[in-house]
């Protein structure tokens, strides 16, 4: 066993039995669903900077930055304005609406303004694809282990798919919460003493950079604020977090620092794409750009702590994804349509098993999807174009109605999966797929909110 593996061990039943002694006492869904609402500004912060800093942000970005060069910021910085968003304009409004209310989930906003209908086809196309992003946050973690400890990929997968389980299980938002504190410390240390001496390695911004722009790459650039901008202020994850806030000046000044946080962090995968595109030339997969200038361009020890803090963000990532899974399983699907007379005990039961078969079921997704971009990058667009309408509708505009909301996800998931397979993936000049989705949702919504 080499130092970074038991190192990787000893931290990871750390994080387990930190989770556990956190939830010794969660016995209610409001617990569990929103850490009974008691969040402070900083655990806020931590929680939400640590879920937000996953496979994409880390291996993913590192990765553009390898092909696109600078522009790769807008990857984590996108998420960075987005959550900007969230602080100011649309978490505000969730959370008074969810306080008012008692609502535990998004499927709870939507099914008050929209109908059960809308409740449940929104919950089961995020259900669904949430599916994809935990898989890419497992697959990150597993690549993390098979380059550090010379485990097999299956035997890292399912080592990482195990861990968030175990943690998240006993005591949901509120174990994460605290566990986060501690993945948080590790990811933001680890990358703050990499990013510059790899940078050094290889010569300086200076060199590394070449003739790259900011504004625009192949792959990424300043367009991709309209796919991950979105995501980041309509997650049902990260707005069921912001239900969790003591008091609206709490989520105001936690989710905003960690906006700032985000954009400034976008920098440190770029300072090592850049260096690995120089030191290692000619990589068979962008996304091994990042393992492979902390195993061979920094000393021993940062490497080791820069590894411990990729790991920490796929696993601080995969918890959110399981938050958002079992949470929305257990209130919109079991509570909301099989079992309306469930108790407060049996769907915490429930929402508890659902964690774990949802890490199951990541686990197996990542045999068949080879790239933590593309599954993160389906997730998101999937996402976006389907709550866009309801969300901010619900919020400014509900007169919409039930059949707005429905026409408008439908409408929008069509003309994404249309433009999606019309251009091959691209979209056509800056407007993405994505973007087309949401347009073709918010104008549905408007025009039948109208009438």
């Amino acid at each position: 066993m080499t130092p970074l593996v038991a190192l990787i061990a000893i931290y990871s039943v750390g994080l387990i039995a930190l989770g556990a002694w956190i939830g010794r006492h969660v016995r209610r869904t409001s617990d569990f669903f929103v850490a009974g609402r008691s969040l402070s500004a900083g655990l806020l912060f931590a929680t939400f900077l640590a879920a937000n800093i996953g496979a994409g942000s880390t291996v993913g970005a590192t990765g553009y930055a390898y092909t696109d060069g600078l522009a790769a910021w807008w990857w984590n910085g996108s998420a960075g304005l987005g959550s900007l968003v969230l602080a100011f304009w649309v978490g505000p409004r969730v959370w008074r609406s969810a306080k008012a209310h008692g609502f535990l989930t998004v499927g709870d906003f939507l099914e008050h303004h929209f109908g059960r209908g809308v409740r449940g086809m929104a919950a089961l196309l995020i259900w669904l694809g949430s599916f994809f992003i935990l898989c890419g946050q497992i697959r990150g973690a597993a690549e993390v282990l098979q380059r550090a400890g010379g485990f097999s990929f299956t035997t890292g997968a399912l080592l990482a798919s195990v861990i968030t389980a175990a943690y998240f299980v006993a005591g949901g938002l509120l174990s994460a919460a605290w566990v986060n504190v501690v993945q948080l410390i590790v990811i933001l240390a680890g990358f703050a003493l990499a990013a510059p001496l790899a940078s050094g390695a290889a010569g300086g911004l200076g060199v590394t950079m070449g003739d790259t722009s900011f504004w625009r790459g192949p792959n990424v650039g300043w367009p991709t604020l309209f796919l991950l901008g979105p995501a980041f202020f309509l997650s049902p994850g990260l707005i069921q977090k912001a239900y969790g806030a003591g008091s609206e000046r709490s989520l105001t000044r936690g989710v905003a620092l960690n906006g700032l946080a985000l954009m400034a962090f976008a920098w440190l995968p770029v300072l090592l794409g850049l260096a690995a595109r120089s030191l290692h030339p000619g990589l068979a997969r962008p996304e091994m750009a990042l393992p492979a200038v902390l195993a061979g361009n920094v000393p021993t020890l940062i490497g080791s702590i820069a590894m411990a803090a990729v790991f920490s963000a796929e696993l601080s990532s995969a918890d959110a994804v399981l938050f958002m899974l079992a949470t929305s399983g257990a209130r919109d699907f079991y509570r909301g349509f099989i079992r309306p007379e469930a108790a407060d005990a049996e769907v915490l039961r429930v929402a508890r098993w659902l964690a774990v078969a949802g890490c199951l079921i990541g686990f197996l997704l990542t045999f068949l999807l080879d790239s933590v971009v593309s599954a993160l990058t389906m997730f998101y667009s999937v996402m976006v174009v389907t709550l866009f309408a309801p969300i901010l509708g619900g919020l400014f505009l509900p007169r919409g109605g039930r059949w707005g909301a429905l026409a408008s996800m439908l409408v929008g998931v069509a003309t994404l999966a249309v433009t999606h397979v019309a251009s091959a993936g691209h979209g056509y000049g800056w407007a993405t797929p994505s973007f087309l989705g949401m347009l073709a949702s918010g104008i549905t919504y408007l025009i039948l909110a109208a009438f």
